[in-house]
């Protein structure tokens, strides 16, 4: 049921998207069979912290990223309700594969029931990358201000119908009360 009611949200999303005509698309495609950009982790490691924000129809949003183990950087996307209880996550893994980067992840609903068949996941391919900003193919994940990595992070997807959403977050600080 859970899962029903925000893949319908989603998708009533999709259709209004959360750009507004005039404004350029956070996302960026890749042009078909283009190869994807040349890249390192090294290159993306601003994104490393803890980041909180509005999500989905502005209740509140997290999304974690852990220092690279390897070739792989896992994430944790958590979309909660108004009333702060967890609706869904996405669980991200950024790899350096073939000179490099594809992000791969799947979905759960808070009873960790998965969206995706079982070996199945969403895949965005490196369409471009700059200082601060990684353009997968319908993804973005870049700095706020590319002048101040990690003072706030902007996360968008392109859905189907064309529309996004954007996810503008902040960083979360450590408790130091100890």
């Amino acid at each position: 049921m859970v899962k029903t009611v925000w893949l319908a949200a989603l998708a009533a999303l999709s259709m209004v998207g959360t750009a507004k005509a005039e404004e350029p698309m956070e996302t960026r495609l890749a042009e078909e069979g283009a190869q994807p950009a040349r890249a390192a982790l090294e290159q993306v490691e601003w994104l490393i912290g803890q980041w909180k924000g509005a999500g989905i129809g502005g209740a509140p949003a997290l999304e974690s990223w852990l220092p690279a183990a390897g070739r792989t950087m896992v994430g944790i996307f958590v979309q909660q309700g108004e009333d702060g209880e967890v609706r869904f996550t996405e669980h991200l893994h950024l790899i350096e594969e073939e000179g490099s980067l594809v992000l791969r992840l799947k979905h759960f609903n808070a009873d960790l029931t998965g969206w995706e068949e079982k070996d199945d996941m969403v895949t965005f391919r490196l369409a471009e990358i700059e200082p601060c900003a990684a353009y997968f193919h319908g993804l973005t994940l870049r700095c706020a201000d590319p002048e101040k990595p990690g003072e706030g992070l902007v996360a968008a997807v392109r859905m189907q119908s064309g529309g996004e959403l954007v996810f503008h977050y902040e960083p979360i600080e450590p408790d130091r009360a100890g």
